[in-house]
Order: C-alpha cells, then structure tokens, then sequence
C-alpha cells in the first residue's frame, strides 16, 4: 500500500502540467474521466482507480499493464496497445522519467518554517541564512555556514567550518565532521558520516601509528547519498564527490576517493583509498574497487564485481561465479583449481603437436 500524496490532482491538471514542464503529451482518456482526481501513486499491480502509475512497453509487465485498476497510466506509443483501450493514459515519450518528474511534484520533500528549534546548540561564530531550518538536537560548530533554505534534520552534528549550500536537507542524524564542504540541493538520508578519518596507517615496530588525516571532503551540487553511507576525509588532498553523483545506502568510500560527474553506485559498495570514478559511470551493488586505480567515463560495473586493474575504455564489465546449485558449485570450484595445470598440458600438447611432421614434411 502506497502513502497517500501531499496534493492532489485531476487528470486534466496533471496532463496540463506535464506540458508546462516540457513533457509533450498525449491525451488518451474518455472526456468524462478527465476530471478524475488522482490521490496517489503506485505500481501496475497495487494501482487503484484514483492513482497514477506508469508503464514503458516491458514486457516483463505486460501481463500487468493489461489488468491494472489505475486510474490514470503514464506510457509511451508501444505501451499504450498493451492496455486496455479504456484505461486512461497520458501517452509520453519517456514514462519513467515523467512519472518520476510527476512524484516530485505529488510528494514534495516536506519544508517546514524556517528557524531554529529551542534544543539546538550552535556556535556563535556560526552563519546561518535566515531562511534556513534547524530542527530538534542538532549541534553546529565553530565557523560553520549554512546556506539559504537549508533543511538540518532532528539529531545532525555540524562540525567547524562545515559549509552547506543552498537548499541541502539532511534528513536525521547526519554527521559532517570538521571542513567538509557540501553543495547545493543535496539530500543526505539518516546516519550518513562525511568526513571522518580515513584508513591511514604506518606500521611502527611491529605496531601501528594513525596517519592523521588532512584532507577535506567536497561534496558537488544536487547529490544524493543514502541512509548510513560514509565518505572519509582525505589523506592529504581531497576526497571529492562531483556534481550529480547519486549514492546508494552502506557505501563506504575511502579517503581521496573521486567520483565523476552524474555517476551513481548502488549499495554495500566499497571504494579503496584514492581510486577514482569518471563520470557517468554505474557500479552495481555490492561492487569493490581496489585502492589507486582508475575508471574512466562510462564505465558499468555488474553487482559484486571485484575490480583490481583500471579499466581504461568504456563499457559494462563483470566479475565473480553466478549462483548455482551447491553441488555443482563444489565441482566446478575443484576444477577451477586444476586451470594451471590443465593449462601447462595444454601448452605440452601444443607443442608436441607443432613438432609433429606435416604430409608435405614427409615428400
């Protein structure tokens, strides 16, 4: 079951604002359903006569796009004949992308008055734009700045000379440690941690000294990064997170970690110390990159791949052994064992076989 929307609308309003948003679109519905209300948003299954849902011609869904109860279906030419001709549609070219835009604005992030809650703890040397909103229990250090309409949720700490630009919302327990720097329209979920040591160690006899941690966290415009992610402070230079980067929950990024423009990485992925990410690259869940090497633009990791070399030309990769039954996992892995051997016969073979006379050897 899906929450109900912040606001509603009629069909007609929804088709009329899609088009002032730039989404050209096609009215396909009976004209006495085009003063439908729409309460709501959910799936082609759970969809009911007053939500919205959205269908793209897959055909994993095609079976559902021919039953679904919606009220009202985003689609695009292809998808319009798998529905049922009295199913109302606003035909598109791109649905996903115009049922995303159309949730923004059905469920809004809530804003609240700006202000400060009695509770809060802040530095006076601290500047907070006065339209910016402190919640409950929130701390902020010494030389902090906060910009216009920023949103601090209950239980986040601020530490000194953070800086926060415009329109940034931390959700709940958000933590960004000394000097980390975040840009504008960011959204950071509960339990993130920026800016904290990274893993610097040198070995001292036979012990091990923490290698202070001097570098910054930078943090671009319009990045999202998800519940309980942590991104370390850099060693010696910065740990940077460009614009447009969308980050997953439980990721652990190491310090001078750099992530490109517009690049997203799903969750429990883990980046080593000083690797970088170019832009526009996808890593799937799960996946690792081992420390001080490089992706370039356009990369695509499969889900929990290991990535131990750069890989220095576009494209998708994979790594690791698919699921299988338990017994032939067993065989296949006692046989994966014997590739060396069963590679340096082949090689005896080879050779033997290049040795060999040939027919016209033997004229």
């Amino acid at each position: 079951m899906s929450i109900s929307a912040s606001t509603s609308a009629t069909v007609g309003e929804i088709a009329d604002w899609l088009d002032v948003q730039g989404i050209d679109v096609t009215i396909d519905v009976a004209p006495d359903e085009a003063a439908t209300r729409i309460t709501g948003a959910a799936s082609l299954a759970c969809a009911t006569a007053e939500q919205v849902s959205y269908y793209d011609g897959d055909r994993r869904s095609a079976d559902l796009a021919g039953s679904t109860q919606a009220g009202l279906v985003l689609t695009n030419k292809a998808g319009r004949r798998e529905l049922r001709e009295t199913t109302s549609c606003l035909v598109v070219e791109q649905p996903r992308l115009a049922f995303t835009r159309l949730l923004e604005h059905l469920y809004p992030l809530p804003a609240g008055p700006a202000g400060m809650h009695a509770s809060a703890v802040v530095d006076d040397s601290a500047t907070i734009d006065p339209t910016a909103r402190i919640e409950a229990h929130v701390s902020i250090g010494a030389g902090a700045r906060i910009g216009p309409q920023v949103v601090i949720g209950p239980g986040c700490v601020i530490g000194s000379n953070v800086v926060i630009g415009e329109a940034t919302r931390l959700l709940a327990r958000v933590t960004l440690l000394n000097d980390s720097l975040i840009g504008a329209r960011c959204v950071i979920q509960p339990g993130v941690v920026i800016g904290s040591d990274g893993f610097g160690l040198a070995q001292d006899k036979g012990g091990w000294r923490r290698v202070p941690q001097v570098g910054r966290v930078v943090i671009g415009n319009d990045v999202d990064i998800g519940a309980n992610t942590t991104i370390d402070r850099g060693a010696l230079e910065d740990t940077v997170i460009a614009d447009g980067v969308k980050l997953d929950n439980l990721i652990q990024i190491a310090h001078n970690v750099r992530i490109g423009e517009h690049s997203a990485v799903a969750g429990c992925a883990g980046l080593a110390g000083s690797s970088e990410v170019g832009r526009h690259c996808t890593l799937g869940g799960g996946v690792g990159l081992a420390g001080h090497l490089t992706l370039t633009d356009n990369v695509h990791i499969t889900g929990m791949s290991m990535v131990t070399r750069s890989i220095r030309r576009p494209g998708i990769y994979s790594a690791g052994t698919p699921l299988d039954t338990n017994e032939r996992w067993h065989r296949n892995a006692a046989r994966f064992k014997q590739l060396d051997r069963l590679a340096r016969r082949v090689k005896q073979l080879e050779k033997r076989l290049g040795d060999m006379p040939t027919p016209e050897d033997d004229s």
